[in-house]
């Protein structure tokens, strides 16, 4: 319109100028329109901005409408609970170094590994561990354990692993279970062990009890056939006959170290299926004759630390043995068949370590020819000896 005026203006004059005029003057004087929010027309958008008084009416009806019951979603189920200042990852629960003075009640029935270590219990009570049959390792070192229920590890199904070590137990736990594996309960106040403390057990490979009074004959029981048996640091000097030979049946391992013993005891004899004999840090001096002998299956000998004067006799005629630590000893001379035997070959497991350190022997007075029956000359140590 505006252009059609100007163009009237120009070429015309009169009549048609003043209607144009009037038409410009008309579409002027038109009513303002009432803004009712920005708009966006295109096709791909339905979003449309609404006055401030439509939109507090919008919000109003949106709050209630919210009284309306939607759609039900499944309640999600809670996981299992973790004890109080526990910390839980998986199936282990780690309770340790709370200063605890009881079991914790509220133990996941699933756990695997309970660590209760360092902490103040004094006493495992009845129902303590009923719902945790799938515990495999409990672990209580370091508490102030006085007494522990007849029947708190009966629900204890398929535990394999109880650390009991450096408690103030005065006996061992009655109905261990059966699946057990391995029990250390040494550093406690443990005089007596009896005939039934592991009844049942056949599977136990690893058992320490060392650290605690022992009296005279105190192992009553048949300790099981064991893979490994630490009894270390006796308080008293026990003889080591404590341990019944008629009922040592140990099929690989045995330690027994810190026991202040004078000679080796006459129950090595029986420990025919033996691979592994520590008798290390203790006063023995000599070693009887024909005592190795009755060791035939020997891989390894810990004599170390002690008193001996001499090479023990008899290990020329072990076929097997491949370790031999006696360090730290009073041994002066060493001879050309103290190792090996007389003929080449005749050995079917060549040595693999011979100590022989802090010793007051003379080694280059030694002959190469002594140790003719060992695999490599670098796993024989020597030298090192200061006169105390």
């Amino acid at each position: 319109m505006w252009h059609s005026c100007l163009v009237t203006e120009y070429y015309t004059k009169g009549p048609l100028l003043d209607e144009c005029y009037k038409q410009v003057h008309a579409h002027a004087q038109l009513e303002p329109v009432a803004y009712t929010g920005f708009k966006d027309n295109s096709e791909d958008s339905a979003l449309q901005v609404v006055p401030d008084s439509d939109f507090l009416e919008f919000m109003m009806e949106d709050e209630a409408s919210g009284d309306a019951e939607g759609p039900e979603f499944p309640a999600i189920p809670e996981g299992p609970k973790c004890p109080f200042r526990c910390q839980c990852h998986l199936r282990v629960i780690q309770c340790s170094d709370l200063g605890l003075k009881s079991i914790p009640g509220d133990i996941p029935s699933d756990t695997t590994l309970l660590d209760l270590q360092n902490n103040k219990i004094t006493e495992i009570k009845e129902n303590d561990f009923k719902n945790l049959k799938s515990l495999h390792a409990l672990i209580l070192v370091n508490n102030k354990i006085t007494t522990i229920h007849a029947k708190a590890l009966s629900p204890l199904t398929k535990l394999q692993r109880l650390y009991l070590s450096k408690n103030l137990l005065k006996e061992m736990p009655a109905n261990m279970p059966k699946t057990l594996q391995e029990l250390r309960i040494h550093e406690n106040a443990i005089t007596k062990i009896k005939k039934s403390s592991f009844q049942g057990i056949s599977r136990i490979n690893g058992i320490t009890l060392g650290s605690n009074p022992f009296k005279s004959a105190g192992i009553e029981a048949e300790i099981p056939k064991v893979i490994s048996l630490f009894i270390t640091r006796m308080y008293t000097n026990v003889d080591v006959t404590v341990l019944d030979p008629s009922s040592m049946h140990l099929c690989a391992l045995v330690f027994l170290v810190y026991l202040c013993i004078s000679t080796c005891p006459a129950l090595i004899c029986l420990l025919f299926f033996l691979r592994r004999l520590g008798l290390s840090f203790n006063e023995i001096s000599s070693v009887e004759n024909g005592t190795l002998a009755n060791i035939p299956h020997l891989r390894e000998l810990h004599l170390d630390n002690n008193a001996l004067t001499n090479i023990p006799s008899g290990l020329p005629d072990h076929k097997y043995i491949q370790v031999v630590y006696l360090h730290a000893n009073k041994i002066a001379a060493v001879g050309t068949g103290d190792f090996c035997p007389p003929g080449f070959n005749t050995k079917k497991a060549m040595y693999t370590g011979i100590s022989l350190f802090s010793n007051p022997v003379p080694y280059w007075e030694v002959q190469p020819i002594t140790f003719r029956c060992v695999f490599d000359r670098s796993a024989i140590q020597l030298g090192n000896y200061r006169k105390k």
